[in-house]
């Protein structure tokens, strides 16, 4: 048997700090300035939060100017959500009886956005929430179904946090301009995993977040094209254009902008390694283990997720065996742990509630060798079978 190791396999719920990114961090701490001051201190601070900001928007082939700085995905996608509850309601605050109100999100949103929809349904507005396949794919013909001259936004997000599909944005994108509508997508968890285009894309708005690349909690940013409407969730100051108040986070954005010149960098060997450590794992389990499923798509899938269901066995169960072992993973999305429900998203995919609890997502990241994956595979066979006997 191997000697105990610690292994962190759960990149997709956060990451920790590269290390030129932590010196980016801790240059944002010793910044004192306010980067909208216009003394010495103040434009040395607000240098470096453009800097940051060129480098975010050239990860996502956008202009500088159309990258807007928030405190993380949820900010942003919150105010996407409210720009269009505005855009929608009258003066005060009633729905208007013509043009577009209606909103489309898919049932495997980040909770960030179905919460969001949420709550405008509960205020009055239409929200159409799509189907997907087994594997996480969109059915594209439900969204043609659904989309009419009264939709407002589509938020459909480019890959799924907890199983990996992939969506295809640049279709979906076209047929909701084609509609009339805005596009918005939720790219929290492709960034630094996949390329990302904003102009191939073909979207108005889109999400990112700082702590999935390597780089610190509470800094995000949200793409805005050109011409599009924005409507700031925060007011107060000036900062951003008048598009989001407060005082420059210089910690975070300047560890933000490291993050991303890294990750710009290392995308193709990361996919390719990532790729290689996860088939690796997926066959080993498959190999090793009888009677388990795996959930997502066999190809389009980000190459760091692998989300496994073991029958008979329960996730949070399983969990805490695997972390006696040293193994670190999740059951599902960092955000639903605590929940009792299964995860809406392998229930969206079919999955009974049995398989739906007995799943695990195994996220890679930089720091994971071949002999962890071993490790891995070593240690989960005896798990699962002595939950299952126990569960008999």
């Amino acid at each position: 048997m191997s000697e105990k190791r610690h292994i962190y396999i759960d990149f997709n719920a956060s990451t920790p700090l590269k290390p030129d990114v932590k010196a980016a961090v801790i240059e944002g701490l010793d910044s004192y300035g306010n980067a909208s001051s216009m003394h010495t201190a103040g434009r040395s601070a607000n240098a470096r939060v453009q800097q940051a900001r060129k480098a975010v928007a050239e990860l996502l082939g956008a202009p500088p100017q159309s990258i807007v700085f928030t405190s993380g995905g949820s900010e942003a996608n919150n105010t996407v959500f409210q720009t269009m509850r505005s855009l929608a309601c009258s003066e005060d605050g009633s729905l208007l009886k013509t043009g577009r109100n209606e909103f489309i999100v898919s049932a495997i949103e980040h909770p960030c956005v179905l919460n969001a929809a949420l709550y405008l349904q509960e205020n009055g507005f239409k929200v159409t929430v799509l189907p997907v396949d087994e594997y996480g794919k969109l059915k594209m013909d439900a969204l043609k179904a659904a989309l009419s001259e009264k939709t407002l936004l589509v938020s459909i997000m480019t890959a799924n946090n907890e199983i990996g599909t992939v969506q295809d944005i640049k279709e979906i994108s076209r047929l909701v301009k084609a509609c009339g509508a805005w596009m918005h997508t939720d790219a929290v968890q492709a960034l630094g995993k996949i390329p990302l285009n904003v102009e191939d894309l073909g979207v108005d708005y889109l999400t990112v977040s700082a702590h999935k690349i390597y780089g610190p909690k509470g800094a995000g940013a949200l793409y805005v094209k050109k011409n599009s409407p924005l409507i700031p969730l925060v007011h107060g100051g000036h900062q951003e254009n008048g598009l989001r108040a407060g005082t420059y986070n210089n910690p975070g954005i300047f560890g933000f902008g490291k993050a991303a010149e890294i990750a710009a960098g290392e995308l193709e060997e990361y996919g390719k390694q990532m790729a290689a450590l996860r088939d690796q794992l997926k066959e080993g389990l498959l190999r090793e283990i009888p009677n388990v499923k795996i959930n997502g798509h066999p190809q389009d899938v980000l190459p760091n997720t692998l989300n496994v269901s073991f029958t008979g066995a329960e996730g949070e169960a399983i969990l805490l065996a695997m972390d006696i072992q040293g193994i670190e993973a999740s059951t599902g999305s960092a955000c639903a742990s605590g929940s009792l429900e299964p995860s809406h998203v392998l229930v969206a995919l079919g999955l009974g509630a049995e398989l739906a609890h007995g799943s695990i997502r195994f996220s890679l990241g930089w720091g994971i060798t071949k002999d962890d994956i071993f490790y891995i595979i070593e240690k989960m066979p005896p798990i699962i079978a002595r939950l299952r006997a126990m569960a008999q």
